[in-house]
């Protein structure tokens, strides 16, 4: 490989949120962390230019995107997902989850529905109880290790709860489903039907394991570009989500123009002047680090896979197809959910993400992020083999 995907970076002292405060989150000092969703690899050499670039000329001001960057975002979804986007579809905010909470405001009134699939990203309900909204859930089904969406029950809990939108994960964070084009076309008609509004948050949809497709929500059915507005970001694929930027993408004019008047009322205007250097720079340089990275994670699955099943078979792995985040099943331990957090946290010295706090259907299930060196994640898997046997 030309890039080195197993150099060991000391991150602490850095004011790193997953590695330098345990203790502002109840944990141990000497704790493990692999739990928030970054990872622990240098941001692809062009983009570590072009921000070096940027500092020597030294000077921040205020800062918005030339015609090149959306030359680079077009080229880059025609390219990587066959997907056409236009100009005056995009409105940057600062991330993500922020883009969220104004799509349900701009969207939605106090006391309406909206449902999500759990379990999923907690930011979503989050979102929806912090915007005082009613939270509807389809519980997402596993069935021999794979979750399925349980498409009758969403469609009754839309009817039965006069749901105004849907929050929607594609990839999924945290089962790593990567759905189907059917699965998707099935969703976007009962939406559809029911004039329900989604945001689809496609963070995830650049890192995805071999056998499977990320197609773009609204690309299945036309139709859905009308009530949709889609969520992406450089920050998960280039490690940057430090530099806060997302691109979020609407073409129905309506819905824009709601969006970016709810979007001025929060008092937000310009984005982050080094998550645009590094965006455009990543979205033109950075793909052949980002295949190597790609292979690099699909090894980290295949040596998690390997050791649950060789040392620790009391722990499964349900086998991410997108996402560098492992959903770990430890129900066969037969441990209540906050024995099993105290387990994994004081006798493993692991700190993952509690499967609860992704709502219904995640007791008994971790979240570990495997975005990191091979040894890293080879020390974890030890300390966890060790607590266990």
């Amino acid at each position: 490989m030309e890039y080195d995907f197993n150099e060991v970076i000391d991150r602490k002292n850095t004011n790193s949120i997953k590695f330098d405060y345990p203790t502002r989150y109840n944990k141990p000092e000497n704790v493990m962390p692999l739990w928030i969703a970054d990872m622990d690899f240098k941001a692809p050499p062009c983009v570590l230019e072009a921000l070096e670039k940027a500092t020597t000329h030294g000077i921040f001001g205020y800062s918005d995107t030339s015609s090149e960057y959306l030359d680079v975002m077009h080229s880059w979804f025609k390219r990587r997902f066959n997907w056409q986007i236009e100009p005056d579809w995009l409105v940057k905010v600062s991330g993500v989850v922020i883009a969220i909470h104004i799509g349900i405001r701009s969207l939605t009134n106090q006391g309406d529905a909206i449902i999500i699939q759990q379990p999923v990203y907690h930011p979503f309900a989050m979102a929806v109880e912090t915007t005082k909204r009613k939270l509807v859930v389809n519980e997402l089904v596993l069935e021999n290790g794979r979750y399925l969406i349980d498409f009758d029950d969403f469609e009754k809990k839309i009817v039965d709860n006069n749901v105004k939108m849907f929050i929607f994960c594609s990839p999924h964070n945290p089962v790593g489903r990567v759905w189907t084009k059917e699965e998707l076309i099935r969703l976007g008609d009962i939406c559809l039907r029911h004039g329900v509004y989604v945001i689809s948050d496609e963070i995830h949809a650049d890192i995805v394991y071999p056998g499977h497709t990320h197609h773009v929500f609204v690309d299945v059915n036309p139709a859905l570009l009308d009530i949709t507005i889609t969520s992406t970001a450089p920050s998960k694929t280039f490690n940057i989500a430090g530099l806060q930027i997302s691109n979020n993408f609407i073409s129905n004019p309506k819905i824009r123009k709601a969006f970016i008047e709810e979007y001025r009322a929060s008092g937000l205007s310009q984005i982050n002047t080094m998550g645009i250097v590094a965006c455009e720079a990543a979205y033109k340089d950075g793909e052949a680090w980002l295949e190597e990275l790609n292979v690099y994670l699909e090894g980290n699955v295949d040596f998690i896979r390997d050791y649950l099943t060789e040392n620790i078979p009391s722990v499964s792995l349900i086998e991410p197809e997108g996402t560098y985040l492992a959903w770990l099943d430890f129900r066969k331990l037969g441990l209540p959910p906050k024995e099993l957090n105290d387990f994994v946290v004081s006798k493993a010295g692991l700190w993952l993400n509690d499967g609860p706090m992704f709502g219904a259907g995640g007791q008994g299930f971790q979240r570990m992020n495997f975005g990191c060196p091979r040894k890293t994640l080879e020390e974890a898997l030890e300390r966890l083999e060790k607590a266990i046997n």
